[in-house]
C-alpha cells in the first residue's frame, strides 16, 4: 500500500509540474497567433446611409453616416466581421478611429456613438470580438462551459491581434490615410486597447474609457461581489481567474505605451471598473499621458449618468481632434472648443 501511494504522490508530481510547464509556455506564447501576412480575403456583405435618431442610455440622438459592412481574415479559417462608419461627404484620405467596444457588447454600438467623430472628420470601425455578435459562441451543456472557459482565456489576445489585423487591412484601404490610425477603448475594450497600444506603434494616440489594471483589484469591484454573494467563493474565484488570465493583464504591458499619447476617462464612483484600478493602469502607462475623472459610475449602470457619457465621448472625440491637428488643412474651420477637465478625487 506504500509503494501504491508512492507512485501516486509521483504521478501527482509530474502532473503538477507538467501543468506547471504548460501554464508557462502557454503565457510565454500568448500573443503568438499575429501573422501580417496572411491574405485578408475581404468580403463585403453591405452598405447603407443613415439619417436617423438613436437611444442612447436614455438620450434621442440624430445619427447620420455612411455604414460599410465587411469581413477579413484574422487568422487562417476565422474571419472578423467589421463595420465601418464613414463622414457621408468626404474629400481625400481620411483619418480612422479603431473602437474597441466592452465585454458584453457588439460592433453595432458604434451606431450609437460615431456620428460626432464621423462629422469630426473620422472613420471609425468596429468588429465583433471572439463570443459576441456574430462570433458568439454556441452548444450547451458541459461542452458548452468548457469552450466558453477557453474563449475566456483567448478573447484577450484575439482581441489585441484581430485590431492588429483591421489596421493591416485599413492602411491599404483607399478613403483611410494609413498614417492616422487612433484607438478609442471603451471597459474591457479599453483594457485590451491599452497592451494593443503597447504592441501596435502605428497608433497615434488612444482614448481608454473607464479602463483599469492589476486582474485581483478589477475583481473586487463591488458589482462582482455583489453578483457573487459569498465572500469565499469570490476569493477562490480571484486566485483562478487572475491565474488563468495572467498573460492578459495590462498592467504587464502599459508602460510600453511610451510615446503614444493615451488619454484616461474613468468614472469617480465606477463599482465594476473601481478608481483604484483605473490608477493602477494610469500609474503603470508610458507617457505622455493625461487622466480625467468624471462624477459618475460604469456606463450603463445608472441612467442619471447619461449626460456625463455623452460628455465623455465630447471630450474624446475634441482630445483626438487635437491630436490629428498637424495633419489638418490650414483652411479647415477651428475644432470645437476643448472642454475643460472635470472633477478629480
Amino acid at each position: 500500500m506504500r509503494k501504491f501511494f508512492k507512485i501516486l504522490g509521483g504521478l501527482l508530481l509530474v502532473l503538477i509540474i507538467t501543468v506547471i510547464i504548460a501554464k508557462v509556455w502557454a503565457d510565454k506564447t500568448y500573443f503568438d497567433e499575429y501573422d501580417p501576412k496572411l491574405p485578408f480575403n475581404v468580403k463585403v456583405t453591405g452598405s447603407e446611409v443613415k439619417d436617423e435618431t438613436v437611444d442612447f442610455f436614455g438620450i434621442t440622438r440624430p445619427i447620420h453616416f455612411e455604414k460599410i459592412l465587411f469581413s477579413i481574415d484574422a487568422r487562417k479559417d476565422e474571419s472578423i466581421p467589421v463595420l465601418m462608419t464613414l463622414p457621408v461627404k468626404r474629400t481625400g484620405k481620411i483619418p480612422l478611429i479603431i473602437f474597441l467596444h466592452g465585454i458584453g457588447q457588439r460592433k453595432e454600438f458604434i451606431e450609437e456613438i460615431c456620428t460626432p467623430f464621423n462629422e469630426a472628420g473620422f472613420a471609425m470601425a468596429c468588429f465583433d470580438q471572439s463570443m459576441q455578435g456574430e462570433r458568439k459562441l454556441k452548444g450547451k451543456g458541459i461542452s458548452m462551459a468548457l469552450k466558453s472557459i477557453v474563449a475566456f482565456r483567448q478573447r484577450p489576445w484575439k482581441t489585441i491581434n484581430d485590431a492588429r489585423r483591421l489596421i493591416d487591412y485599413l492602411q491599404t484601404h483607399p478613403e483611410i490615410d494609413p498614417d492616422r490610425i487612433y484607438l478609442v477603448g471603451a471597459s474591457y475594450g479599453s483594457i485590451t486597447g491599452t497592451t494593443l497600444t503597447a504592441f501596435e506603434k502605428r497608433i497615434r494616440a488612444t482614448v481608454l474609457v473607464v479602463g483599469g489594471a492589476d486582474i485581483k483589484l478589477m475583481l473586487d469591484a463591488p458589482v462582482i461581489k455583489e453578483e457573487m454573494n459569498n465572500a469565499a467563493l469570490h476569493w477562490i474565484a480571484k486566485q483562478i481567474v487572475s491565474w488563468i488570465m495572467k498573460p492578459a493583464d495590462p498592467k504587464n504591458y502599459a508602460h510600453l505605451t511610451e510615446d503614444t499619447p493615451v488619454l484616461m476617462q474613468s468614472g469617480s464612483e465606477d463599482r465594476l471598473v473601481i478608481p483604484a484600478a483605473g490608477k493602477a493602469l494610469y500609474e503603470a502607462l508610458g507617457k505622455p499621458k493625461e487622466i480625467r475623472w468624471y462624477p459618475c459610475d460604469h456606463p450603463g449602470l445608472r441612467k442619471e449618468d447619461a449626460g456625463i457619457i455623452v460628455q465623455i465621448l465630447d471630450e474624446a472625440r475634441d482630445w483626438l481632434i487635437e491630436q490629428d491637428k498637424p495633419f489638418r488643412a490650414a483652411d479647415e474651420p477651428p475644432p470645437p472648443p476643448v472642454l475643460e477637465g472635470s472633477p478629480k478625487i
